[in-house]
């Protein structure tokens, strides 16, 4: 076996045709083929051999989430059985690996545009003492999150903290007792502290896709699978970004001031993003781990929180006007280059050509499955129109009164006006 070819390879059944003894016997003797023809196989099979064998072994780290290793996943390896001066050492390794990727990720970048001192990367980078760029959009489930979160996740060198209280379950934290375990998740992982979240990580163990769109460093947990869980790694890691986003779906607006008030957090801005309850619930209905829990699909709960949240958004807009802005999803999507632009602004980021590049390619038609964000984002929003019976809106907006009037939407008054009438209204914070 070639000396640098991964033990790991050798549980890979797609990849035994490129090991040792693996041509096939066919190709070997030529099937019956001339002796002419025969040794032009057996040579284009060798040279293709070594090719792939050079392609696999110096892939991307993409490549290593498709590779048994060793009989073991991501999640299961053990960290405590590596030694602990051949973990070190591979650490260090990633870690100069992802700073020369940041580096190269923020080539070109214009610094000074929003205000402040920052000049240069190390200004933005907790490592070299800097100050990053922290964010948190916070809404509930359903209401573009998703979408609004990949916005953000395409700027260069983002941090993604995608839904930190996932392993609190389907619940809205309003208050005791979960609400202290909560903020203090928030704020640990806003500042890049790992430690003592052993919930948190245990739970993203089994639940990947908790790391999984945090692109960059699953990057890293791919190629390095015996790291990817170890708090002091994350913590370090999390140190070479400057720009630090964070989507919350669990946590009430009310409890998210205890972050703007935060002197560790000194920069933290706080996004809030509402959606019309008649989409929420339309698209809560697609989603197996929805029905049975009061908190997802009881639209009196929904609306119960939107207005909550609308005077708790009033208050904060005055106690913080730099640091807390409300978007509602249907404007966003109606005109996506503005209001994105609006968006970076306010979290004091660049309208970045990676960014341009994702709304041009996510914004103009529907490709994938109820969880993708490649959509016709004018059309989106709406879909409730046609996919609820008038029958299901009169029963939202029946007990979504108050909601539906402070935050700008427009009840339907009968099937036919539903198809046709326009749901939005101006709104503001008063």
């Amino acid at each position: 076996m070639p000396s640098n070819l991964h033990p790991q390879h050798l549980n890979n059944p797609s990849l035994a045709p490129l090991l040792p003894g693996g041509v096939p016997r066919g190709l070997a003797k030529g099937a019956g083929l001339p002796r002419r023809y025969s040794a032009c196989l057996v040579l284009m099979a060798v040279s293709v051999t070594i090719f792939l064998l050079h392609t696999v072994l110096l892939s991307d780290a993409r490549n290593f989430s498709h590779v048994p290793l060793l009989g073991r996943t991501i999640q299961s390896w053990s960290a405590e059985e590596v030694d602990e001066e051949v973990l070190g050492a591979e650490q260090a390794e990633a870690l100069a690996f992802q700073r020369r990727l940041l580096a190269d990720e923020m080539i070109g970048y214009v610094y000074g545009r929003h205000g402040d001192n920052v000049t240069s990367l190390a200004g933005l980078v907790p490592e070299l003492g800097g100050t990053p760029r922290r964010s948190v959009v916070l809404t509930t489930w359903r209401s573009g999150s998703t979408f609004v979160g990949d916005v953000l996740n395409s700027h260069p060198a983002s941090w993604y903290h995608y839904e930190p209280l996932l392993d609190l379950d389907i619940v809205q934290v309003r208050g005791a007792p979960l609400a202290e375990k909560a903020q203090e998740t928030l704020r640990q992982l806003l500042n890049c502290n790992y430690t003592g979240l052993d919930h948190y990580l245990e739970y993203g163990k089994k639940h990947v896709f908790l790391f999984t769109h945090n692109r960059r460093l699953w990057l890293q947990c791919e190629a390095h699978p015996n790291l990817c869980w170890r708090p002091d790694f994350l913590s370090s890691m999390c140190n070479l970004f400057p720009v630090q986003n964070m989507k919350v779906v669990r946590l009430r607006v009310r409890l998210a001031e205890k972050l703007l008030q935060d002197p560790t957090l000194p920069n933290v801005r706080i996004l809030l993003l509402i959606r019309d309850p008649r989409g929420t619930m339309q698209s809560r209905r697609h989603r197996e781990w929805c029905p049975g829990n009061p908190d997802c699909d009881d639209p009196a709960l929904l609306c119960a929180d939107l207005a909550n949240d609308y005077y708790a958004a009033v208050r904060l807009s005055r106690k913080f006007p730099d640091r807390f802005k409300v978007m509602r999803y249907e404007d966003i999507s109606l005109d996506p280059y503005r209001k994105v632009k609006e968006m970076l602004s306010f979290l004091q980021l660049n309208f970045h050509p990676a960014v341009r590049l994702f709304l041009d390619t996510h914004t103009k038609e529907n490709v994938g499955g109820v969880s993708s964000t490649f959509r016709d984002s004018k059309v989106a929003p709406f879909h409730w129109r046609q996919d609820l019976s008038h029958r299901d809106v009169r029963r939202i907006q029946n007990v979504c009164v108050e909601a539906m009037k402070l935050w700008g939407y427009v009840p339907a008054l009968s099937a036919a006006h539903q198809l046709e009438f326009k749901p939005l209204a101006k709104f503001k914070l008063k």
